[in-house]
């Protein structure tokens, strides 16, 4: 495209340059506080609109996702800004994650085993840094309009206090609790997870029939038979599970087994958990291979055998085989069981693995001390606060009723990491009484700060470990309403209290659904049990986008789509176009069609305010009486208002983005545009013209924000210095004015207009061209002048009656695939009857006769043709009938 020389002042002199556009608004509109939130305690919370927006993960850079989500909760702030005044637009990032920690051991090629804590913090911290000023920088080229005064990091001592007050008010509560019990555990990461950072991923492996002794000279059988994936986990058996209706297996209940290779002896027990259908029916219980393993040995009170370390390493339970890999035993037991003569049978298998999500590492069970907060009991309130939110779309609040549903674990928020917020507890040494900090002094470090108490308030002692656990990064994200409300202890009043109530609960949680169970469900805990109340009252949950196969977007794949590349080819502005394209919720594919449709948009209501801009005066009166062409385009923008609003009330922004191109692209410009050219110097036209220009520009703002905003200030800005007065977005959104019209007769006056034109143009005529006599058959009451004014009609006339039209059968077309196979022979007859004309359609019947046969209607298809035989020349609209004489 052309693109003009652009200093700081927005012209509509040349071509839209978005490069310079959009470079100059971003600035403008951040060193500006445009999008400033101005808190204020007393102001009515019904009138605040606050977006609890998801704090990234500082494991990389912009990638697709951030950019679609972004700019779909801008979408939201930008239209509710101008529609109800107040936004909270919040920025935050999540770094004190176990993704932060292998960003930087990545980045700095190192290994956290090797620092002392605080100096791999430190690294930490740097490193985060850096990636969050290029992370910011990129998210401000977006141009969402972001409050950057309002921003916060999950590490930093302001929300450090306030997840520490969050882990001693559940505390006193009675919701939280430190336990030894089996956890789930990531080898790799060497961390405690919870259930929700675990995925299936399929995976292969074997299956090995392995041959256990009896012991004892009476019992009833030699040897039994248990199938495992696992043989690794022998030396950790415990016993031996058969299921009391199984009649195959029920006489080995109660006797003692041998355990192969390591000889030590394990009870059989009874259990009606054992499932008699996998493998040979007879299960050993290891501490622990899975769930079930976990379930026997706390119900049967089973010892501890503990076979592999924290970092997936043989212990010297497994006696030759210490030192070796999980990988590594799991060969070498098997063909030691082969040599002895226990291994029965082997084969490939394909099964589902639960791994770690961050780093696909199949993960383990062990016993350790670790924090929960108590969450299984609440189930059903958590799900009633799932159904007191708005979900759009509704669909995915299945996902999260089935995730609480199937929840078998208290939620374990404590993580043996190196980077993170420390729990604030210190544990008395001779009676590992827990000992809290007091609020006053949050954040605190119990690896360098010092226990409230000199003597333990339980037995005496003076002498205090401190906790090196830090907490799960969701235990904090969690917490992003309570943050951006200003959640804090007030020791004066004694409670709870917020520096900016209106704000809580949020209107609005966007998020994508790949972190329903995560994020969305893990707030929803936190803040139901601080408060009381739901955290927020709507969710709005996006899809992913894909590649132009509809296949995830994966490096390993390379089909990455890179936000980069984008954005230095297409306009932001075209970028967003895009990103309406889809239905909230759904997943969809990134396509370049999108994009050039968003580029033409651009140029289309650039040279449509160039033309408006030539047509009329910039503040027109509103004339004593519209004529009826400009009060129909009117009525028709209040319609489109209305329809819009309510679209972007329900967060359908695919529907909103597509009623507003249609009506703006082919109503106005096509049709009104092409009208307006030629009443130039009509009041009526001009203020039309005027408030409709104005009202598309408003009406397109949340989506095309930075032409908008250019060309409302190269029009219609007062030039006064203060943009946040004079910006477009901060202009009351549009309401419909109550101006009425006959909008059927108005729509067919335009298309009678359209096909006039056509014609002309079909035929090689002037558009001014006089045409002699036009007939329309069609509701035009009213708009009669503006056809005859605008298309040059000498004399037009209104039919009360359709002219005489014919319709006759162009041709019938036979589903030779299955007409060949019934009638055989006679196909010949048949298409040579139809070719003739002697055949009957009985439309009652839904038949074709011909040659003595009846085809039923899913045999044939009918082509007609309406013909006219009068003077002058037919042209057919989908409303009216013209004649031209």
């Amino acid at each position: 495209m052309d693109a003009p020389e652009q200093d700081d002042e927005p012209t509509l002199e040349g071509g839209y340059d978005p490069d310079a556009v959009e470079s100059r608004w971003q600035r403008r509109w951040i060193d500006e506080d445009v999008y400033a939130y101005e808190a204020d305690e007393e102001r009515d919370p019904n009138t605040v609109y606050a977006i609890d927006t998801p704090p990234p993960t500082v494991s990389g850079s912009l990638h697709m996702g951030h950019l679609y989500g972004s700019t779909l909760q801008d979408f939201a702030a930008r239209f509710q800004r101008m529609h109800d005044g107040d936004v909270l637009f919040p920025f935050g990032y999540d770094d004190n994650g176990i993704a932060s920690e292998r960003l930087t051991e990545s980045e700095l090629d190192i290994r956290h085993q090797d620092y002392e804590r605080r100096e791999f913090q430190e690294l930490c911290r740097e490193v985060c840094a850096e990636y969050e000023a290029e992370f910011t920088e990129k998210m401000q080229d977006l141009g969402t309009s972001i409050d950057w005064n309002n921003t916060y990091k999950t590490i930093e001592p302001r929300v450090q206090r306030i997840s520490q007050l969050s882990f001693l008010d559940l505390y006193e509560k009675g919701r939280e609790y430190r336990k030894k019990a089996p956890a789930i555990w990531c080898p790799e990461c060497e961390t405690a997870i919870s259930q929700v950072e675990m995925e299936d991923e399929e995976r292969a492996s074997h299956f090995n029939d392995i041959a256990f002794e009896l012991v004892g000279d009476d019992a009833p059988r030699e040897e039994f038979v248990i199938s495992t994936t696992r043989p690794e986990l022998i030396p950790a058996c415990v016993s031996v599970f058969v299921h009391p209706d199984d009649e195959e297996n029920r006489d080995l209940i109660g006797e003692t087994a041998r355990i192969p290779l390591f000889d030590h002896e394990v009870p059989i027990i009874e259990d009606e958990r054992v499932d008699m259908e996998k493998g040979s029916g007879v299960v050993m219980c290891c501490t622990f291979g899975d769930q079930n393993d976990i379930e026997w040995y706390q119900a049967h009170d089973l010892p501890l055998r503990v076979a592999i370390d924290e970092s997936a390493t043989m212990t010297d339970l497994a006696g030759p085989y210490e030192g070796m890999s999980t990988e590594e035993a799991r060969e070498a037991i098997v063909e030691d069981l082969e040599d002895e003569g226990s291994l029965r049978d082997r084969w490939e298998i394909s099964h589902a693995v639960q791994v770690h999500e961050r780093c696909d590492t199949a993960v383990e069970y062990r016993v350790s001390k670790q924090w929960y907060v108590e969450i299984l009991d609440h189930k059903e309130e958590y799900l009633e606060a799932g159904r007191e939110m708005d979900w759009y779309p509704e669909k995915m609040f299945t996902r999260y009723e089935h995730w609480i549903e199937g929840l078998e674990w208290d939620w374990l928020i404590s993580r043996q990491r190196d980077s993170g917020i420390p729990f604030p507890v210190w544990y008395c040494a001779d009676c590992d009484h827990e000992i809290m900090a007091e609020r006053a002094d949050l954040p605190v470090d119990p690896l360098s700060d010092e226990p409230p108490v000199s003597a333990c308030p339980e037995c005496g002692g003076d002498e205090f470990e401190a906790e090196e656990d830090v907490f799960d990064t969701w235990a904090t994200s969690s917490l992003t309403p309570l943050i951006n409300a200003g959640w804090d202890w007030n020791a004066d009043s004694e409670e709870f209290t917020m520096d900016n109530p209106e704000l809580y609960p949020f209107d609005l949680r966007p998020q994508g659904h790949d972190i329903i169970s995560f994020w969305l469900f893990h707030t929803v805990v936190k803040c139901y049990e601080h408060t009381g109340e739901v955290p927020f009252d709507a969710t709005m949950i996006n899809g992913h986008v894909l590649d132009e196969n509809r296949e995830k977007m994966s490096k390993s794949r390379g089909n990455v789509v890179e936000p980069d590349e984008v954005l230095s080819e297409y306009p932001v502005d075209a970028v967003r176009f895009w990103a309406a394209s889809a239905a909230v919720g759904d997943d969809f594919p990134y396509q370049e069609k999108d994009l050039t449709a968003g580029e033409k948009l651009l140029r289309k209501l650039w040279n449509a305010s160039k033309l408006v801009d030539t047509l009329a005066p910039a503040d027109p009166d509103e004339p004593a009486e519209l004529e009826a062409i400009d009060r129909w385009l009117l009525a028709e923008l209040d319609d489109a208002v209305a329809d819009l609003t309510a679209h972007l009330e329900e967060y359908e922004f695919a529907k909103a983005r597509d009623r507003l191109r249609t009506f703006f692209w082919n109503t106005f410009c096509d049709d009104y545009l092409e009208i307006a050219k030629t009443r130039e110097d009509n009041p009526s036209t001009q203020y039309a013209l005027r408030t409709a220009h104005r009202t598309f520009l408003e009406l397109w703002a949340p989506f095309l924000p930075h032409a908008t905003e250019e060309i409302w200030q190269a029009v219609y800005s007062d030039g006064g210095e203060n943009l946040d007065r004079s910006s477009i977005h901060t202009r009351e959104w549009p309401s419909p004015q109550g101006y009425e019209a006959d909008l059927a007769a108005g729509e067919t006056a335009m298309e009678v207009i359209s096909a006039l034109r056509r014609y002309k143009s079909e035929h090689q005529l002037p558009l001014n061209e006089d045409l002699e006599s036009v007939s329309v058959y069609g509701p035009i009451d009213g708009f009669e002048d503006a056809i005859q004014h605008v298309m040059h009609v000498q004399d037009l006339a209104v039919l009360e009656e359709p002219p005489e039209i014919t319709t006759e059968v162009a041709s019938i077309d036979l589903d030779y695939s299955s007409v060949g196979p019934k009638f055989g022979s006679k196909v010949g007859e048949i298409d040579a009857g139809i070719e003739s004309g002697e055949y009957e359609i009985d439309d009652d019947e839904g038949v074709l006769r011909v040659a003595g046969e009846e085809l039923e209607d899913d045999l044939f298809e009918v082509e007609l043709e309406r013909t006219y035989s009068g003077e002058g020349e037919m042209i057919e609209t989908e409303s009216a009938v013209l004649i031209l004489e």
